[in-house]
């Protein structure tokens, strides 16, 4: 089964095939299924076509994929362009909502592990 250009897996439970569709998470896919009277447990295979073209509408009718990266992207434009606050904390590459950058933050900003040492360049041996 393909859903905006991507295909959900047919070997795996509907509720959880769904999260490969960046923008849906396990609580969406289940209010989803839910609100279309689609069994969670079921898999793609199993569906029948109506149910089936019913659960692309219902998906395709949200923003996914492209279109939520895209707003997103703008989103952290806009604020890097107006110099907020989040915004420089984006140009920076630093964490943008609140945490503490002494010790933590690794992946932010890179595995940078600079030891301190005496401050003396090691003398060559002659």
């Amino acid at each position: 089964m393909r859903i905006s250009g991507l295909t959900i897996p047919e070997n795996k439970r509907l509720e959880v095939g769904l999260t490969t569709l960046y923008g849906i998470g396990r609580p969406l896919a289940q209010s989803i299924l839910d609100k279309l009277g689609i069994d969670r447990g079921a898999k793609p295979k199993d569906l029948s076509e109506d149910k089936e073209n019913a659960l692309r509408k219902e998906v395709e009718s949200r923003k996914i994929e492209g279109e939520l990266k895209r707003d997103i992207a703008g989103n952290i434009k806009r604020l890097k362009d107006i110099k907020a606050y989040r915004g420089l904390r984006h140009m920076k590459s630093l964490p943008s909502r609140g945490q503490r950058t002494k010790t933590n933050s690794r992946t932010r900003r890179g595995n940078t592990r600079k030891t301190m040492g005496s401050g003396r360049k090691k003398v060559e041996k002659k």
